[in-house]
Order: C-alpha cells, then sequence, then structure tokens
C-alpha cells in the first residue's frame, strides 16, 4: 500500500500537464477528479488505466465547491473580513481508447482512485477520435475547440450520406455553409448551390480574415473564376446570367398552381388546357403571352381573373421559348449559384422544383457529372407541414440520391419546419447555437449519438463554434469554425452604421 500511495504523483509532481487526482468513487464510463490546475468544461484529458493504458476522457463540467454560507456571505456583503475556503472538482466523461485492432472501446474495469489526470496529448487525442489530416479527401472546417487540431470532413461521405447545418437565426449557418462551399470548390467538386437572398456570390470576393485567426492558416481568397451565378431576375442581380425554363414542359395543373389557391385550379383548369392545347396544335414553342392572347380572343368573362394572374407570372419574365440549358447551368468541377434575390417565393418554389427534379433525372442516367446539391432556407422548399411543388423532389433526393451521386446539403434555421424525412437522412449533422424547444426536439430525433449532455450544449455554443457528427467523425465533435477565406454575404445589415 505505501508502495502503491508513493507511485501517485503530487501536484508539483505531476508536470505541466497535470490536472488533478481521481477522487471518490470511480466507475469506467465516468469519473471524477479534485481539479488541482485550471481546466475548462469541453477540454480533453487522459487518465491511466492498468490494463488499458492511458484513456482519453472530456471534462464535461467544474465545479467550485465553498463554505461560504448564508451568514458568511452577509457578513461580507457588509464589508467585513471573510474566509472562504473553495475546492474544485470536474466530472470525466470517458471517451476510450484504441485496442490492438485499432477499435474504440472503453475500459471494463473501473480506473483506480488517486490516479493522476493529465491534460489530452495531441498524439492521444487524434488516435481515439480518429482524425487525420486527408487534405485529398477531406474538407478542412475547422480546429477541435480548445486545440490546434486540424478537423476534415470526408467529401465521399457526406456526398454519400447527405448534410445537414442547423442553427437559429444569427447562429453562422451560412458562414459555415459559405466555408464548405469553399472546400468543395477547392477539390473541384461540382455544385448546385440554391441561393434564396443571393448570400453566396460573395464566394467571387476576397475576405478580411480577423485578428487572431491565424492559427487557423486561412488566407484570404477569391473564387470568381470558379463560379457561374444564374437568376430568374437579372434587373435585380444584373451580373447574373439568366434563368429561363420553356412553358411547353408545364402542363395546365402546373401554371395554375403558380397562381396561388385550390380554387383557381378548379375554375380556370378547363380554359387553361383548351388554350394549351390549341398552342401546341400550332407545332411551335409559346410564350405566357401567347397563352394570354389566346384566353382574351375566346371572350369568355370568367377568364378575366385567369389572365390577370397570367399577366403577373408574364411580368415574372422566368418562361421563354427557349430555356436555359441543364449543360450550361452543370459544368463538371465548377460551382453554379442560382440566386433568387428578387424572386417571388411560388416562383423560387417552381425553379427550384424543376431544377432539382432535372439534376435528379439527368444523374441517374450519368448525363451529369456526380455533384453537391446545397438548399439555403431549405425549410421553405421541403416544409415539415403542408406541401410545395419541390417537396416530393426532395424526399426522393435525400432518399435515393446517394445511389446516383447526388449529395444534398440543407441548411435551415428551423429544424422542426423541415420535413423530418429529409432531415433523418442526412446523417452527417452540423448544428450550431440553437434555443428553440422544437427544433431541439427535431435535432435530438434525428441525431445518432447525441448525448443529453450535447443536448444541453447545443443551447449554449457560442458564436463560431459548431457540434459536428458524421461525415467519417467517430463521434459527435465540438469544432471552431474556420473563417472564412471568401466575403461573408450574409452579415446583418446595421441600422445605424458605426
Amino acid at each position: 500500500m505505501e508502495a502503491e500511495a508513493e507511485s501517485r504523483p503530487s501536484a508539483h509532481q505531476g508536470g505541466e500537464g497535470f490536472i488533478g487526482i481521481v477522487y471518490g468513487d470511480v466507475g469506467s464510463t465516468s469519473l471524477h477528479i479534485s481539479v488541482i490546475n485550471y481546466v475548462e468544461r469541453n477540454e480533453f484529458v487522459q487518465v491511466p488505466h492498468e490494463t488499458c493504458g492511458p484513456v482519453l476522457g472530456r471534462v464535461e463540467e467544474v465545479d467550485r465547491r465553498t463554505d461560504l454560507s448564508l451568514e458568511k456571505a452577509q457578513a461580507l456583503g457588509s464589508g467585513e473580513a471573510v474566509d472562504i475556503e473553495e475546492k474544485l472538482s470536474a466530472t470525466v466523461a470517458v471517451i476510450g481508447y484504441r485496442d490492438d485492432r485499432d477499435l474504440l472501446q472503453v475500459p471494463r474495469t473501473p480506473f483506480k482512485a488517486g490516479a493522476p489526470v493529465m491534460r489530452a496529448d495531441e498524439a492521444l487525442i487524434r488516435r481515439v477520435l480518429g482524425l487525420s489530416e486527408d487534405k485529398r479527401h477531406g474538407a478542412y472546417i475547422g480546429l477541435l475547440a480548445g486545440h490546434d487540431i486540424r478537423v476534415y470532413l470526408d467529401i465521399n461521405i457526406m456526398a454519400q450520406k447527405h448534410v445537414s447545418i442547423l442553427a437559429k437565426t444569427g447562429g453562422g449557418k451560412s458562414f459555415l455553409a459559405g466555408g464548405l462551399i469553399e472546400e468543395l470548390i477547392k477539390h473541384r467538386v461540382t455544385c448546385i448551390v440554391i441561393d434564396p437572398h443571393g448570400e453566396y456570390t460573395s464566394l467571387s470576393e476576397k475576405g478580411k480574415v480577423p485578428h487572431g485567426a491565424e492559427r487557423f492558416g486561412v488566407e484570404p481568397r477569391s473564387y470568381k473564376d470558379e463560379i457561374t451565378v444564374f437568376t430568374p431576375d437579372v434587373k435585380v442581380n444584373p451580373h447574373a446570367r439568366p434563368l429561363k425554363f420553356t412553358l411547353s414542359n408545364l402542363d395546365a395543373r402546373d401554371i395554375l398552381s403558380l397562381t396561388g389557391g385550390k380554387g383557381k385550379v378548379r375554375q380556370h383548369l378547363t380554359a387553361l388546357r383548351k388554350a394549351l392545347d390549341f398552342l401546341r396544335q400550332a407545332g411551335r414553342d409559346y410564350s405566357m403571352l401567347d397563352i394570354i392572347h389566346v384566353l382574351e380572343r375566346d371572350e369568355d368573362p370568367q377568364n378575366g381573373s385567369l389572365v390577370d394572374d397570367l399577366e403577373y407570372l408574364a411580368e415574372v419574365d422566368i418562361f421563354a421559348r427557349e430555356g436555359t440549358r441543364i449543360d450550361d447551368i452543370v459544368s463538371k468541377g465548377r460551382t453554379t449559384i442560382i440566386d433568387l434575390k428578387g424572386t417571388p417565393p411560388d416562383i423560387q418554389e417552381l425553379v427550384v422544383s424543376r431544377l432539382a427534379t432535372a439534376l435528379f433525372e439527368l444523374r441517374k442516367v450519368n448525363r451529369l457529372p456526380p455533384m453537391m446539391l446545397v438548399v439555403e432556407e431549405s425549410h421553405n422548399f421541403c416544409p415539415q407541414v403542408g406541401q410545395v411543388s419541390s417537396s416530393k423532389i426532395f424526399r426522393t433526393i435525400a432518399s435515393e440520391g446517394r445511389k446516383f451521386g447526388l449529395g444534398l446539403v440543407v441548411v435551415t434555421q428551423r429544424a422542426a419546419k423541415i420535413d423530418k424525412n429529409v432531415l433523418s437522412q442526412c446523417n452527417t449533422q452540423i448544428i450550431l447555437k440553437v434555443t428553440n424547444p422544437n427544433d431541439l426536439k427535431a435535432i435530438a430525433a434525428s441525431v445518432e449519438g447525441l448525448t443529453s449532455g450535447m443536448e444541453e450544449e447545443i443551447q449554449r455554443l457560442p458564436i463560431g463554434v459548431a457540434i459536428i457528427t458524421g461525415a467519417g467523425l467517430q463521434m459527435p465533435m465540438m469544432i471552431e469554425v474556420r473563417p472564412r477565406e471568401t466575403r461573408h454575404g450574409g452579415e446583418s445589415v446595421q441600422v445605424i452604421p458605426e
């Protein structure tokens, strides 16, 4: 017993990385330590085990126990000198160790009380967590929180298993999504970005790396030569190429769905079908104005409201006799941004539905290269409640796209409002700060390996820190998101300028 006691280091014997001593009742999956030197929550530590060697753990909580009673506190508040005795303790969750087969294991027997706890060295963290700098297949997303260890997400796994980026408004989801797209561009991954607010066109502009970000190893850069921008509204987005659709691909019910209301579909379906049949028999492409002229010649007073609705669609100017070719939109190894800024929501749904359907069908027959489809504000295009024109195709891509090399990245600030059938198919989850209880429930229901402690952590995450699961990572990890190389286009507008 004396020899064993002598082998346990004291605070001054433990060295620079010494944190404290295991105390109390000890198990094999969690333990308590008496903190001698400073340690923070979520920091990685290592604890010796008699049969397993050094085992990796993570600090779950740090507590300060004091003898400051109510009476002493009142005396202290009155200006009296009061001695306060305090002791620091921490709770550590055991992550495990790698066995001879390189499998992650948890000890089967308890740790010893009195065992020294040290800050985990980088080699142990990398080995146990399975972190490797696979720059060829990996997207550099940031640093392991509290450490200067780069974290790479496997791009092939992301494409095969789909990705969701979830955060509250202002939580940094668009910033992180932009950084992920930068990585896809660098790896020459064919990428289509659905951009409802015009946030991602700034990928063509150099950013300003903030002070103190040198440890991330990121330099300002522009990807102007690697991206192409299309838009349905060149008046709002004059620097983009026009995106047009041919009316010949839409039937009467599709067109009426854009005018809003089921009552209008029933009221005008026959008249519109008749007009379309007349134009198709003429054997040429036709415009929205051609449909309007046919309806006006019919001189049916009931057609008046239909003509008004179609004139609105004509003003949107998304339809043309010759639509934009899909081969112009999708170019191997390049990124295409569909800038929907200024486009009405119902037209956005039409654009996204038609484009996503074309991508899926042509990818099935290998007419297009394997690609990633990034969808910002995805809850608008595949909602949990109700159905929009793009709902069906996104469910199909989520369930079948991986078989055909069509990866999906959904980005939303409302996890509860996105179709759970789509969200549950995203095996890579990137979660930033979320506080809404309904969104937290939706995340907990869709993320594998998320502990109750992690659920609480999501609500406390500082801006710029994310919890990531999947994409080749062995377990959920907390990551400091790297700075953008390009300018972030989703910054909030200041009412009162600085």
